[in-house]
């Protein structure tokens, strides 16, 4: 991927507040260290992945298809689109 290019890898499914993971539905790989923009309507955020889980299980990488929980640094909302940029 080119600097600055975005690509759709996932969409909100749920986002627990109190512990501020979303729920993303995978539609393309996903890595942690990978630099992600979540966008909707009143959601526009951009941070590094540090952490996912399926399951409770801590994961290094996950594979489109997949559901996972990820930690975010603000509040994201159901719908919300989850971008991988370059």
């Amino acid at each position: 991927m080119e600097e600055g290019e975005k690509k759709l890898v996932g969409k909100v499914t749920h986002y627990y507040t109190k512990i501020g993971v979303a729920v993303v539905e995978l539609s393309g790989d996903l890595n942690v260290g990978d630099k992600i923009s979540v966008e909707g309507a009143t959601t526009n955020i951009q941070q590094v992945v540090s952490s996912m889980q399926i399951e409770h299980q801590n994961l290094n990488s996950a594979k489109a298809g997949q559901s996972i929980g990820l930690k975010v640094q603000q509040k994201v909302r159901e719908g919300d689109l989850v971008y991988k940029i370059g």
